[in-house]
């Protein structure tokens, strides 16, 4: 079994697909290693990309604000996305890319081994819960898969383009608190 530093390092030397091409980091994902909850994007985008940090940026401080309104910070939480590399253009990455990255993930949330995933937009939750999976018609929604609870909610940068959405993250984000605390019992 890797530790999360051996799959770091491994990730950061990655040449499996093209978009480690044009990358300037790997976006590996930060946080609490032993954290009950997990958060999953679907790549880096631009300032990812040059810090080698997930989440950081406008759509990042959107991400600090809505997990600080749940009661939680950065250091409680472990933050990653499906993809490492930044897709050229910010573009979303390709099925290709994704089943090339995913085995990164999966480790990922084998050493993590948190209570709940958070699915942060569409092409994480068809990645993670079903590929057919409609982010506004599905987002919400709990799906029990072993030992994860599993939700999908809007990413912040969706956010961040229409702020209609905002009520629904924000009912998903209390729905979350829940299952969080819930998880504290057991």
């Amino acid at each position: 079994m890797y530790t999360l530093k051996q799959l770091e390092d491994i990730v950061k030397d990655c040449g499996r697909c093209p978009l480690a091409e044009t990358r300037t980091h790997a976006v590996f994902g930060e946080g609490n290693e032993r954290s009950r909850i997990m958060f999953i994007g679907e790549g880096p985008g631009f300032h990812e990309d040059q810090t080698g940090k997930p989440f950081v940026g406008r759509a990042g401080e959107l991400f600090d604000k809505m997990i600080h309104a749940i009661g939680l910070t950065r250091q409680e939480i472990y933050i990653t996305n499906i993809v490492k590399c930044r897709p050229p253009g910010n573009r979303n990455p390709q099925e290709s890319e994704c089943k090339t990255c995913i085995e990164f993930l999966r480790w990922q949330v084998k050493i993590i081994d948190p209570d709940i995933i958070v699915c942060l937009g569409s092409i994480a939750a068809k990645n993670i819960i079903d590929k057919n999976f409609k982010i506004t018609a599905c987002r919400g929604i709990w799906y029990p898969r072993g030992t994860f609870h599993i939700i999908a909610s809007y990413h912040p940068a969706a956010l961040l383009r229409d702020s209609a959405k905002k009520k629904d993250a924000w009912e998903d984000f209390k729905s979350i608190k829940k299952k969080y605390e819930e998880t504290l019992c057991y």
